[in-house]
């Protein structure tokens, strides 16, 4: 058997034995990943080091603690809330008019966070109570709520495609880009999910407010509104890069929520950095340890391996995209979005190249699968956190999700056999 041979084998049982004993993602790609050098015999403890650090000495990976950080200043100073108010006030009083409240909140939120934990748990804490209130079935609406905050990893700016972009080197903006049209598909394609589980619902129709009533919501949400223009708005520009992008939307954040909404106190901001900075220490954790891992795999020329033994696919690139979505959504359902991206992406990216398929369009869609398994079992990311917020058992969530699951996976099949949806638009708004 060859070292490469025996280098993935060591790769692939590591990660599944470690995983299985419960140790932290980030600790068991670093293992896997001395792992892998010790059967190349390429081992150097100066080299792990040098490559722990490089998994996070990158300019780009600098958005990813200001989006972090932005996030949070949403949440903590009003801005989320704003958002949730402006919708109710608009579609509010439609039967099941909380569900699309939920869900054009979901979409206007994700072009600000891009964080699909951090929308998912104001869109719960918030929107789950009125609901139980108003007897909407609660299973039901905390799968709702959880599939609209998958969006957030869609619609730019989004986290995931920052390392996505840095992990394979794709460019980012064209990345951010890929995301708007797929992100407003899947809210229109929740919102004909949701009026197909209104028939079995009965639910009373709420009381429409005045047009005066609508446009002072409207009104108070304005600043929240321009969050996402400014930072789509000065990218296509070329006023700023992605990452300062991240940078301009946490100030924008803060000055909002300390000077105009004045929700939030400056004593208050060193407990939301003090939160920020934990979500940043876990995310870069899992960045320098997939460095680890990634340059072994190089090392290993796994890629090349992997191209062998998918070969006959590669002149067929829509069945070779098929069956790379299909191994994805089966990696989703054990693995979190970012160690999945950090761990397959270099892998299948050079393949999926090979066939001719663009990299923006591959990464879109990689991203995509991984979102989905964030309201996928037994991990489900997202699954867990409405059910914490929502006080709910795991069982009713899944029970509740399963219907916008389906939703979306005619939604991924649509973009596999259409690839045109998403390449299209970006061509056209380059």
């Amino acid at each position: 058997m060859t070292p490469e041979a025996q280098a993935f084998i060591v790769f692939s049982a590591g990660m599944l034995l470690l995983m299985g004993i419960g140790l932290n993602m980030a600790f068991a790609l670093v293992l896997t990943g001395a792992g892998m050098a010790w059967t190349l015999d390429f081992w150097d403890t100066q080299l792990l080091a040098q490559n722990l650090v490089a998994g996070v000495d990158s300019f780009p990976l600098l958005a990813v603690p200001f989006f972090i950080l932005a996030g949070e200043l949403m949440n903590s100073g009003g801005i989320s809330r704003r958002i949730i108010d402006m919708a109710q006030a608009w579609v509010g009083h439609i039967r099941g008019g909380l569900g699309f409240v939920a869900i054009g909140a979901a979409v206007l939120m994700a072009s600000m966070s891009g964080s699909a934990l951090a929308d998912t748990a104001a869109l719960a804490t918030i929107l789950l109570p009125m609901m139980k209130r108003q007897g909407y079935p609660m299973h039901t609406s905390a799968g709702l709520i959880a599939s609209g905050g998958i969006i957030a990893p869609i619609i730019p700016p989004s986290m995931p495609f920052v390392i996505y972009g840095v992990t394979t080197n794709t460019s980012i903006s064209s990345l951010f880009l890929s995301g708007i049209v797929p992100g407003l598909i899947m809210g229109i394609g929740l919102i004909v999910a949701w009026k197909l589980q209104l028939r079995d619902m009965d639910l009373p129709q709420g009381k429409k407010l005045p047009l005066i009533e609508r446009l002072h919501a409207t009104r108070k949400a304005f600043w929240a509104m321009l969050m996402p223009l400014i930072i789509i708005g000065g990218m296509k520009t070329g006023i700023f890069t992605p990452t300062e992008a991240a940078v301009v939307a946490a100030f924008y954040a803060l000055v909002v929520a300390l000077v105009i909404h004045r929700e939030m106190k400056l004593i208050e901001i060193h407990e939301v950095l003090v939160r920020a900075a934990k979500t940043t220490a876990v995310v870069m954790f899992l960045c320098a340890g997939a460095q680890v891992a990634s340059y072994m795999i190089t090392l290993a020329d796994l890629p090349t391996v992997l191209t062998g033994w998918l070969g006959p696919l590669v002149e067929s690139p829509r069945v070779l995209m098929a069956v790379m979505m299909v191994t994805l959504v089966l990696i989703g359902t054990a693995l979190d979005l970012t160690p999945t991206i950090l761990i397959f992406a270099p892998v299948m990216l050079p393949i999926a190249v090979k066939a001719g398929i663009d990299p923006v369009y591959f990464g879109l869609m990689f991203v995509l699968n991984g979102a989905i398994g964030l309201i996928t079992p037994p991990v489900g990311t997202v699954l867990n956190v409405v059910a914490g917020v929502g006080r709910l058992s795991m069982h009713q969530v899944i029970k509740g999700v399963n219907p916008f699951l389906v939703t979306y996976l005619i939604i991924l099949t649509a973009f596999v056999l259409f690839p045109e949806i998403v390449t299209a638009p970006v061509a056209w708004m380059r």
